[in-house]
């Protein structure tokens, strides 16, 4: 049993801690999603859908790398090269759609009315960078079971940091657009996809310039 395992049971429990810290400090993993769904309207069902379909995909990727790697006996230092060049264009990615949505939400709002457009583009934009972000935290956190042979012990960490994972964006996801909600500004709602796209520009240049 891995649970047996002073050193496993160890690294799941930090997995969880790691998870819960990398997903909160990282304002990409949440405020796309609530900027997004505040200014479409979404119901809070379709929003935490989503959200959790893009933060599966966004842990497929670094799974699929780490077992990649586990499977060619790469070097640790590779994979997270590998990662933090995944990393820098979702970033790149993130922050260009911003700008762009910015632009054409500022047009938008100087248009006597605001036309609501399909989602759908916004939609894909944010699931492509999904699978393209990386998970950096969860490589280093897989060698060290796959060194010592122990195929439960991967599973075991990748299940928890997964898990943790998407717990946490849901749980942030979910405050925060129920917070969001009670906050009316008749003002600036023809500025809503301006701000949209201010929000996923600002957490483009958070994760470039601030390593978020």
């Amino acid at each position: 049993m891995i649970f047996d395992n002073p050193e496993i049971l160890a690294l799941l429990l930090s997995a969880a801690g790691i998870a819960f810290t990398h997903t909160l400090m990282g304002p990409d993993h949440y405020l796309p999603f609530v900027a997004m769904a505040v200014e479409r309207r979404w119901t809070l069902h379709r929003l935490l859908g989503i959200t959790l379909l893009c933060g599966s995909v966004h842990l497929i990727g670094s799974v699929l790398l780490g077992a990649l790697g586990i499977a060619m006996q790469a070097e640790i230092t590779g994979l997270v090269a590998i990662e933090s060049v995944r990393g820098e264009l979702a970033a790149w990615l993130l922050l260009s759609a911003g700008l762009v949505y910015l632009a054409w939400g500022l047009r938008q709002a100087g248009k006597q009315h605001v036309h609501r457009h399909s989602d759908s583009r916004q939609k894909w934009v944010i699931f492509i960078i999904f699978i393209l972000g990386p998970c950096e935290p969860l490589i280093p956190l897989l060698m060290y079971p796959a060194a010592t042979a122990s195929v439960a012990g991967v599973v075991a960490v990748t299940v928890v940091f997964g898990a943790v994972t998407v717990f946490t964006m849901l749980m942030a996801v979910s405050l925060s657009y129920l917070s969001l909600r009670q906050v009316h500004f008749p003002r600036i709602q023809r500025y809503g996809h301006a701000l949209s796209g201010a929000t996923l520009s600002s957490c483009g240049a958070a994760m470039l310039f601030l390593g978020l």
